[in-house]
């Protein structure tokens, strides 16, 4: 590639970047929520009684730093690292994709407070349906992850302002 042809998300248009990002979401719901096997998901929902719900309430963790610390303590026991490090990596995307999709993201506490709500949905329907179990951690790491994506996207736009800026003055 060309010095004079910087390529950047700026020169996609929105609606490429917002098929992006929602292709994104559907792998996160996937890959989240619907990880078993249909079999398996239809299995579960079979046995949706209000008994049956409730118990995922004795599963959570609604402790902060709880699993964190089990982690680290077993460590040598447990896929401690892929976890802690695969809870904040599946949302670095969220936190430097939504910005360009949603133009108020791109200040931090509103980019925050959206990813919250996701991971929060996420949580609170793992608890209700037992597609999985929740916990607290998960929020505060995907929360991470995603605050973690958006120092990229600052960064990147920086760059991208530096090199565009410097691109206009050598013309």
């Amino acid at each position: 590639m060309s010095k004079s042809k910087v390529w950047n998300f700026r020169s996609w248009d929105a609606k490429h970047i917002k098929i992006v990002f929602f292709i994104y979401i559907a792998i996160v719901i996937k890959v989240i929520i619907f990880k078993y096997p249909w079999e398996n998901l239809m299995a579960i929902a079979g046995t949706w009684r209000k008994g049956i719900v409730l118990e995922g309430l004795d599963t959570a963790n609604f402790t902060l730093f709880k699993t964190i610390r089990m982690y680290i303590d077993y460590s040598y026991m447990l896929n401690s690292f892929e976890n802690l490090v695969g809870n904040v990596a599946v949302f670095v995307p969220f936190g430097f994709l939504l910005p360009y999709v949603k133009e108020s993201c791109k200040r931090f506490l509103i980019l925050l407070l959206n990813a919250f709500i996701f991971v929060l949905g996420i949580e609170v329907f793992q608890l209700f349906s037992a597609f999985g179990a929740f916990d607290v951690d998960d929020i505060l790491l995907n929360c991470f992850g995603a605050a973690l994506g958006w120092i990229a996207f600052v960064k990147w736009e920086a760059i991208m302002d530096d090199r565009l800026g410097k691109r206009k003055k050598n013309i």
